[in-house]
């Protein structure tokens, strides 16, 4: 896909960690599917898989940059090493217009990446844009618009009145439940599941922060890509196939960064600005929450054994 003397319009990136069958059903929907008129490349980078990826990437996509990472670094640090692969931050001489971070376990439509390059072409302002994900039950993935999980919007996703009152403007912010899940609007974040940036904000904004090794890293790129004065859109005109925590869901360790990565975010840019009453309700909200769903965890896993 890649031409030396054509600037590519999309540095495709996906980061794997043991999901080779999903992985491979992924680069399908990618290269058998119609993408339009879109110049395209794809770097997959294994995060030190066992189940093979690696070589059935190798043997069955030879058209696709593989790079295979010695250690789990986690999300952030693959992500980078693929973006890096294309020159960005910086900008050389085929850095991509537009980079995708792209998770293995979701299948694209025919002209998915012609059709969200498009959108993004016909708005300048857009640093971000994400389609609609749906699960494989047709149920839609919440984490393709989001909310930035300000103190507020954490505390009434920790104690559930988001979950109670999901069309509210005031409760509903952390996943934005208010907005119709069929209209294009303007949101804080996509998810980076399927998260398209543009060339000249990461520029601004750097590369993510590998500090989250996995969840928030992509909350954290948006929050920062929006403070340089780029918008970020969910474009539910295109719908993806997301299976969701393909190489995750029977991982603590998973279960564990999901709120290391919502203390690591807090810390960042609310902290300073937060009452120290609030940050300790914030806190103690973070730590009881992860204790109850990390006992539930090991109880499932328990009863499962």
């Amino acid at each position: 896909m890649k031409d030396e003397a054509v600037e590519l319009d999309i540095g495709v990136v996906i980061v794997n960690y043991n999901t080779r069958d999903l992985l491979k059903q992924c680069l399908e929907s990618i290269y058998d599917n119609d993408q339009g008129k879109v110049r395209f490349e794809v770097v997959v980078v294994d995060n030190n898989s066992t189940d093979g990826s690696a070589a059935m990437v190798g043997e069955t996509f030879p058209e696709t940059k593989l790079i295979v990472s010695e250690v789990n670094g986690g999300y952030a640090y693959a992500n980078n090493i693929g973006l890096r692969h294309f020159g960005y931050p910086e900008r050389a001489a085929n850095t991509p217009r537009y980079a995708l971070l792209l998770n293995p376990d979701t299948v694209l439509p025919p002209r998915t990446l012609g059709r969200m390059t498009e959108f993004m072409d016909s708005h300048p302002n857009a640093g971000i844009a994400g389609p609609k994900l749906v699960r494989p039950d047709g149920t839609l993935d919440k984490a393709c618009k989001r909310g930035f999980p300000t103190p507020e919007a954490s505390f009434y996703k920790i104690t559930g009145l988001s979950s109670l009152f999901p069309r509210s403007k005031r409760f509903g912010r952390y996943n934005l439940t208010f907005l119709d899940p069929n209209q294009t609007a303007q949101v804080d974040s996509v998810v980076g599941a399927f998260m398209m940036v543009r060339r000249e904000s990461i520029q601004q904004a750097g590369l993510l922060d590998e500090e989250f090794f996995m969840y928030g890293e992509d909350l954290d790129w948006a929050y920062r890509i929006k403070s340089r004065g780029w918008e970020a859109w969910y474009y539910p005109e295109v719908t993806v196939l997301h299976v969701k925590r393909a190489s995750s869901r029977n991982s603590y360790r998973a279960q564990r960064e999901f709120y290391r990565a919502m203390e690591i975010f807090f810390r960042k840019h609310y902290a300073n600005t937060t009452p120290s009453w609030q940050k300790f309700v914030i806190f103690s909200g973070i730590y009881l929450k992860m204790m109850i769903d990390l006992t539930k965890w090991r109880l499932s896993r328990n009863v499962r054994g």
